[in-house]
């Protein structure tokens, strides 16, 4: 697809299906199409001393060697296991303990720094992981959703981020989730109400009432925040 003379993807709208699936409508392209990914670890790790103390640094080599290990694995395991490796070194802890703001999205560095964060620093950390391992993008989405909160029968919700992997454009995805170390079909999160979805190609927003509750380009704003902040911090984009 080409982009146009300002830099962004012409809107169109995508064949619709589920919310879940890749039918949204492409409503807006990020301001950072991220092609290839590649992490400066010499970077990060010089960022992450000037930061951080010697645990953090040692969170982030423990990163870098399970990139490494999963590398010639297929897509799942390394899904998996990445997976597995975030709900191993990183706590749940809000942005207002952390930052002193209500919404802030954290960089990985940031993330394994503090070996804490939120559904946003997580799923975005993870969506960095698999990018470099060199899952294709199109493969990948931020899904924002509305999280059921108090068992089935409730009918309270809070926003909440997560990692959806599409192995193929008209699949269901997997849903990749800070709350939860399983990862199952996005048919089995009965909990989960998807809201808006985006990657490096751009922000896909359902039709749905949920839509009024949460800004999508207000979203999109922070993600080109992070991305700016993770170019400084040694992730390369080509």
């Amino acid at each position: 697809m080409q982009l146009n003379s300002s830099g962004s993807i012409p809107v169109l709208i995508l064949r619709r299906s589920s919310l879940w699936l890749a039918g949204f409508l492409l409503v807006v392209v990020s301001a950072f199409p991220l092609g290839e990914l590649d992490i400066r670890f010499a970077v990060m790790q010089q960022r992450m001393t000037e930061r951080f103390d010697d645990t953090a640094v040692q969170r982030l080599l423990a990163w870098q060697q399970q990139l490494t290990a999963v590398r010639d694995k297929p897509e799942i395991e390394q899904i998996r296991q990445m997976n597995a490796f975030f709900h191993q070194h990183v706590r749940y802890r809000t942005d207002q303990a952390l930052y002193g703001e209500t919404d802030y999205w954290s960089t990985p560095l940031e993330l394994l720094g503090h070996g804490l964060g939120d559904c946003e620093d997580w799923a975005i950390a993870q969506y960095i992981s698999l990018r470099q391992l060199g899952i294709d993008d199109r493969k990948l989405r931020l899904i924002y959703v509305r999280a059921r909160i108090g068992g089935p029968q409730s009918s309270l919700s809070e926003a909440h981020m997560v990692l959806g992997y599409y192995s193929r454009p008209d699949a269901q995805p997997l849903i990749v989730d800070s709350l939860i170390s399983q990862i199952l079909p996005a048919s089995e999160r009965t909990d989960l109400t998807p809201v808006f979805s985006f990657n490096s190609a751009g922000l896909w927003a359902g039709q749905g009432p949920q839509q009024a509750t949460t800004s999508p380009t207000a979203r999109l704003s922070r993600w080109r925040s992070v991305l700016e902040r993770m170019q400084a911090e040694g992730v390369n984009f080509r």
